[in-house]
């Protein structure tokens, strides 16, 4: 919580604590470790609600990950490149969050991104631009 460095550089009025986390994980009897750093606005004395808003946060971005690649099947993407492996990725959350705004249609993500790219009406209409 001694961060008064980081709040004279920064606008973040509700800046409180930076977490260091530090993970272990066991693959098939090969251990790594790595350090995770959270910025906060939570007090760094109740480390219970530190660590539920760190599994929190978690568990959003495996639950992304997982419908990013089950819609766009990017585990399988071999775009490498200079940045276009950041720039595919923007591309695709962009698009992930078109084809959810789109109510009309009762089916799934992956379902609307193929229907997109077979009908130019509903592309046209995930894109805004008809109703």
């Amino acid at each position: 919580s001694d961060i008064d460095w980081l709040n004279a550089r920064h606008d973040w009025p509700y800046l409180k604590s930076i977490i260091a986390v530090r993970a272990r994980r066991d693959v098939d009897g090969v251990t790594s470790e790595e350090t995770r750093y959270f910025i906060s606005s939570l007090n760094c004395d109740d480390k219970p609600k530190l660590a539920k808003a760190i599994r929190a946060h978690w568990q959003v971005e495996n639950n992304l990950h997982w419908v990013l690649d089950m819609a766009f099947d990017e585990d399988r993407s071999r775009i490498r490149k200079g940045h276009s492996a950041a720039n595919m990725s923007i591309l695709r959350h962009i698009a992930l969050n078109l084809v959810k705004a789109e109510k009309s249609s009762k089916v799934g993500i992956k379902t609307k991104r193929l229907k997109t790219g077979w009908d130019n009406q509903y592309m046209l209409k995930i894109l805004g631009q008809s109703n």
